[in-house]
């Protein structure tokens, strides 16, 4: 058999096995695998450095399969190559990432081969993928690590981190606001080490793409500053081999392939439609065409002899060959970067180096205080002193979020300056939580900043984050009514609760200053979980923990900051950020009028949820009824703290535009509501 057949041979087995996974599933999408199979073939088996043996080395090439619809391309080329399983631990665990058992049981329960691509569950995904435009934008972080990497690691002679990233996507992708945005960006930045190869086969769920999308494709990308190539027939290997040199050798600019396709490609009567994409083929159809390639129309889940060899004699040894050699000059980089060496073995195993939070802020008393905003500020510089790939930006709103770093060394990423810890992503707050969780991926600690009303435009990246166990930061500042005359379309009301309902997510609001600082000692030592902060634009008085309780407290999610003396409570006051002051006003007002309460602070529900029964009860006795909790957000959901007894003084509307103070007269959030409703609780006047 010659070379060419046995790339055939290959070629029409990833498309049988996408055909027969998605027959037998009766369910998924089968259009795109017959389509791209060859383009696939051609990445993995001809150009990509990726070594199965070892799928997480850092020299490696990326590939994301941003049209995640089609995984059966993912699922069949990861087994095909014998891609070698890795837990969340980075041990190697000597056994297939995916089966033919496992494509058997394509989108079945605890089949390593789902519907979709999942990062955290099968070893080979670089990132999830799934929601159209989500893995071109990741892709965008992935490269801007890459430069960013190599221009602080890398030395003469020493190309450590010289990768390249590949990233497939179709019209749905780049019809999503999300890829425009990161497009843009990527364009720029000048991230030639980014190619992004479009499915041009015309065909959406709906039909013909005449119906919603009929742009200039390439006009659009050369606008965005982007090298464009064009290849013309998706079978054609030897021309998507040039494509691909191509963008090798383009220096300054990303690289878009547009890839003109057949969408089923092989099937005489669903080719070119849209039957052909989301639904089976049909038996009938299967077959006719498994005929169409010369295929044997009643074999299933056929791997035909020779095929696995032939992906081990080409990604196999050519991967192993460039590991080898990776490996091989990081030794001699460590001999002579030892403390470089260090940081990178730190920086890919999710750790932290010695002395990471040295020279935290203590801030003192103050009852005028400062705002949670200026607080981060403060920490952020000295975590991003510590931590040298510490690093990320806001969404053009740095001076108003605090997040500039601002110490000597830090400097601007650009596009002619890549090693700089701040990072500009404009005004594309989509865009920046998906690169952000590229960064992620690139096991870079990276943070990104905007309003937290805004937060809703970022919150499909950050979704991807908790459902791949990411250690994303997101900063978000102006968390409640204290940007006063911008109105309610700047003060978020329901995006507490909202951000609190994504599993995984930890979502911090602190109330004072040196909580700010306790919640991000917290967020930087998780490894598989992202996190958010809520801090206010308005200052806040800092707390004298000599009077009240540690700070420290906030590592348990919420914790009783103070009790009046003569007895158990009579009343729990709960508060979270800036509502911690107002509930702290009101117990020591209470106190005076012979009323015992307690303070709890409570920055965070999800750490609190995880604590041992013992403590949670510890800090909210079950024989204790009487709470009241405040909180400058929706209401829903605080009822599993104050019980049917309790009180919430929320929200239940938008806010208005007028200054702060008449606002927090307009809806109750004074210590003089506070006070009324413990009376009440407890039957005094």
């Amino acid at each position: 058999m010659t070379k060419d057949d046995l790339d055939q041979l290959a070629i029409n087995t990833i498309r049988t096995l996408s055909i027969d996974a998605v027959q037998q599933a009766k369910s998924g999408h089968p259009g795109t695998p017959m389509a791209l199979a060859p383009l696939v073939y051609t990445i993995w088996n001809r150009v990509m450095r990726f070594d199965p043996k070892d799928p997480i080395w850092p020299g490696r090439d990326r590939f994301v399969l941003s049209n995640g619809h089609a995984s059966m391309l993912l699922w069949s080329v990861l087994y095909l190559t014998g891609t070698q399983a890795v837990n969340a631990e980075y041990e190697r665990l000597g056994k297939p990432s995916v089966t033919l058992e496992d494509i058997r049981h394509f989108r079945q329960l605890d089949s390593k081969a789902p519907g979709h691509p999942e990062y955290h569950w099968v070893s080979g995904v670089e990132t999830t993928t799934g929601p159209l435009g989500q893995g071109i934008a990741t892709s965008v972080g992935m490269a801007i690590a890459r430069k960013w990497l190599a221009a602080r690691y890398n030395r003469p002679g020493f190309e450590i981190f010289d990768y390249d990233i590949y990233t497939v996507c179709g019209d749905g992708c780049l019809m999503e606001g999300v890829g425009s945005e990161a497009a843009s960006l990527a364009g720029h930045l000048g991230l030639d080490h980014l190619c992004w190869i479009y499915d041009n086969n015309h065909v959406t769920i709906e039909g013909n793409t005449r119906i919603a999308f009929t742009e200039d494709v390439a006009v659009r990308f050369q606008g965005y500053r982007w090298n464009v190539l064009r290849v013309g027939d998706a079978n054609d290997l030897g021309r998507i081999e040039d494509a691909l040199r191509v963008f090798r050798r383009t220096e300054g600019q990303p690289t878009l392939i547009i890839l003109d396709s057949h969408i089923g490609y092989g099937a005489p009567h669903k080719v070119d439609t849209a039957a052909a994409h989301g639904e089976p083929l049909g038996e009938e159809e299967v077959r006719l065409a498994k005929r169409a390639y010369g295929w044997p129309e009643d074999a299933k889940f056929l791997v035909p002899e020779g095929v696995r060899e032939h992906f081990a004699a080409g990604i196999g040894r050519r991967g192993a060959e460039a590991r080898g050699h990776w490996e091989k000059l990081f030794a001699s980089y460590r001999a002579q970067f030892p403390d470089l060496a260090v940081e990178i073995d730190q920086m890919q195993r999710r750790e932290l180096p010695a002395g990471w939070d040295r020279d935290l802020p203590n801030f003192s008393p103050d009852p005028k205080g400062i705002a949670g905003r200026d607080a981060s500020g403060e920490v952020l510089n000295v975590l991003a002193q510590n931590i040298p790939w510490f690093l990320g930006g806001s969404a053009d709103l740095g001076p108003s979020n605090k997040t500039i770093l601002k110490f000597a060394s830090a400097g601007d990423f650009e596009a002619g300056k890549p090693d700089g810890r701040n990072l500009h992503f404009g005004i594309r707050e989509h865009a920046m939580a998906a690169i952000v969780n590229g960064l992620s991926l690139s096991k870079l600690r990276a943070f990104g900043a905007t309003f937290f009303i805004f937060s809703d435009y970022a919150r499909p990246a950050i979704r991807l984050s908790a459902l791949m166990e990411l250690p994303t930061i997101l900063v978000f500042t102006h968390d409640a009514m204290g940007d006063g005359e911008d109105g309610p379309t700047h003060q978020p009301v329901e995006q507490l609760i909202s951000l609190r309902a994504i599993p995984g997510l930890v979502l911090l609001r602190p109330g004072d200053a040196n909580e700010v600082v306790e919640a991000y000692r917290y967020i930087l030592q998780l490894r598989h979980q992202p996190a958010a902060i809520a801090l206010s634009r308005q200052p806040l008085p800092t707390f004298d923990r000599n009077k009240y309780a540690s700070a420290a407290g906030v590592a348990r999610g919420a914790y009783v900051m103070a009790d009046s003396p003569g007895g158990p409570p009579e009343v729990i006051l709960i508060g979270s950020g800036s509502e911690v002051s107002l509930v702290v006003k009101a117990h020591e007002t209470l106190a005076t009028q012979g009323i015992r309460t307690r303070v709890v602070s409570m920055p965070s529900w999800d750490i609190f949820e995880h604590q041992p029964a013992s403590y949670r009860e510890s800090v909210l006795p079950p024989q204790i009824p009487a709470r009241i909790a405040v909180e400058q957000g929706s209401v829903l959901g605080w009822d599993r703290y104050v019980g049917a007894a309790g009180q919430v003084i929320g929200m239940k509307t938008f806010g208005a535009s007028a200054p702060l103070k008449e606002l927090q007269r307009k809806f109750g959030f004074e210590p003089e509501r506070v006070i009324d409703a413990a009376k009440e609780l407890v039957g005094r006047k």
